[in-house]
């Protein structure tokens, strides 16, 4: 089969084109046939930690969307021919790859109301986002009245889909930010009550708009620059959840005389400790798709790169690390 791959880390230049093996399914596997990809942060920081250890090249993605070619015994969700889509485990081989393994257990049925490209463009962000929303930070569906949650990066991947899963399914009031004025109206238009500008004061620039301080807090991107923000806006007994990875670490102490609490979201954590719950996140993408399908919740699709080659996915990588983008880059087919 025909795959992306890497075996020295590196820039995104050191991936390329490369033929596998194709793959075979154990008991709870699906062999998915791919058909769209998307990139995410963790594509990038992978192929810049580590590479081959054996010289069998690494294959990156961990989203997609795609059709069911075969299943392992013990499958019982799918059938041969279901389109579907997931995010797959950081554990195991990714998703830029003409055939892919995938346990059942996190795939979820593809919304029939989307192409290939715009499913693609949401698994990942949709199980990061409804992690942190309801498992990390604790909402409950239909709950956060008189509350407010802030999404810091709301017109990123995650909180492009952040902020519709929390203006859909709770009361809370959603405050998001941006810095350019076109990803502030994108975070608007998804659904966000208010929106402020991360790149300045930004505890001022929430103050600004009434609040003193703020129940909830998502803080999905350069947490280090806005850590002395969290903290100081944070309500007591609030949560702050994060979702990036500090490069100095994080100064917890402040958060002792609020008893605020600080949540770790890692989607990958489920399928990597195969937890017993980890057949949440099939459950979880089953809802997601109902409520796209409904019409509530729309993909955040903004760019399609091309087809799944080397140099697509190379300058969909070099996009993503401009810190330019919004919402999600997706790669669809292969080149015939």
């Amino acid at each position: 089969m025909r795959a992306v791959g890497y075996t020295e880390a590196g820039p995104a230049s050191v991936l390329g084109d490369v033929e596998l093996p194709d793959p075979t399914p154990g008991p709870r596997d699906l062999l998915v046939e791919v058909a769209a990809v998307s990139v995410n942060p963790v594509d990038t920081k992978v192929r810049t930690r580590g590479g081959s250890e054996d010289g069998t090249p690494k294959v990156l993605g961990y989203d997609a969307a795609g059709v069911v070619a075969a299943v392992g015994e013990q499958v019982e969700a799918f059938s041969v021919g279901d389109e579907v889509y997931y995010a797959g485990s950081i554990a195991r081989p990714g998703t830029n790859s003409e055939l892919h393994l995938v346990d059942e257990r996190i795939v979820g049925p593809k919304p029939s109301s989307l192409s290939m490209a715009e499913a693609a463009a949401l698994p990942l962000t949709a199980i990061t986002a409804w992690e942190l929303l309801f498992d990390r930070l604790g909402v409950e569906q239909g709950g956060g009245e008189g509350r407010t949650l802030l999404v810091v990066g709301a017109a990123g991947g995650v909180g492009s889909i952040l902020v519709q899963l929390a203006r859909q399914l709770t009361s809370l009031r959603v405050v998001g930010t941006a810095s350019r004025p076109e990803t502030q109206e994108w975070a608007r238009d998804l659904g966000a009550h208010d929106v402020v500008d991360h790149s300045g004061d930004l505890a001022a620039a929430v103050r600004e708009l009434g609040i003193d301080h703020v129940d909830l807090i998502a803080g999905l991107t350069a947490t280090d620059d806005h850590w002395a923000a969290y903290a100081d806006l944070v309500a007591p007994q609030g949560r702050i959840g994060v979702i990036d990875d500090p490069a100095d670490g994080l100064d917890v102490m402040g958060l002792k005389q609020k008893c605020a609490s600080l949540h770790w979201e890692f989607m990958f954590a489920r399928p990597v400790h195969q937890t017993p719950d980890m057949v949440e996140q099939h459950r979880l993408l089953a809802e997601v798709a109902r409520l796209v399908d409904d019409g509530r919740v729309r993909s955040t699709l903004t760019e399609t790169a091309g087809e799944i080659t080397a140099e697509n996915v190379v300058r969909a990588h070099r996009m993503l690390e401009s810190g330019s983008t919004r919402g999600k880059v997706v790669l669809a087919g292969w080149p015939a």
